[in-house]
């Protein structure tokens, strides 16, 4: 293959954040005296955005329109004063993102994120590196599996999409590199797994950061 760049999604490929995700929703579930969830039942939650989540997170019988947008701003509010408290790099992230560079391929971010979100953590644990593009949800950009901010990065890196590869979690990942003409590459360490990878298109599938190396 050809690969000349990246486009990574965020949560659970590149950064650790189901900690701060976890707490902040589980605080906005005290708040309101709804039981709670673990870190576990989280990771299978994310990945479709924070609306998602927050709809996943209450019960049923609680999902009504008033109590949903209720909830949803008040987590807004907290996990915007949190999504950097213990978010950091997966291992292996930071030597991967050093040998990219090196390698002159370039790297950019498409996240479910909401956008505001996804260009904070971007700035506090990418810093060191050159980031092409980062884009989120929300505003004129439609949630993955559509491939638009997948597109709006290549065109912004200046490369054709066959020459891409798009490197996440999740089966929207997947079908997202799909959608958008893409290598899709499958990660183990973040929050789905090789099951849902492969049965939604995954490529290839890698267990640590340093295996990337070997598909470009």
């Amino acid at each position: 293959m050809n690969i000349k760049g990246i486009v990574f999604d965020l949560d659970g490929t590149l950064a650790d954040s189901i900690e701060d995700i976890a707490e902040s929703m589980n605080q906005v579930l005290e708040e309101q005296n709804i039981a709670t969830h673990s870190i576990d039942t989280y990771k299978t939650f994310v990945g479709n955005g924070i609306r998602k989540l927050v709809e996943r997170s209450l019960p049923e019988e609680l999902r009504t329109d008033e109590f949903f947008a209720k909830n949803l701003n008040r987590m807004l509010e907290v996990y915007g004063a949190n999504c950097i408290n213990k978010t950091k790099l997966y291992p292996d992230v930071a030597n991967l993102m050093d040998q990219l560079q090196e390698k002159g391929i370039k790297i950019a971010v498409f996240s479910n994120k909401a956008n505001d979100l996804t260009q904070k953590v971007v700035k506090v644990l990418l810093a060191k590196w050159d980031v092409e593009f980062a884009i989120g949800a929300g505003g004129d950009v439609a949630r993955k599996p559509n491939p638009q901010g997948a597109l709006m990065a290549a065109e912004k890196m200046g490369i054709p999409a066959s020459e891409l590869m798009f490197v996440g979690d999740s089966g929207v990942d997947m079908e997202t590199a799909k959608n958008a003409g893409m290598f899709g590459v499958g990660v183990l360490w973040g929050f789905r797994g090789a099951d849902e990878l492969k049965a939604n298109g995954a490529k290839a599938i890698i267990s640590k950061a340093s295996e990337l190396l070997n598909h470009l």
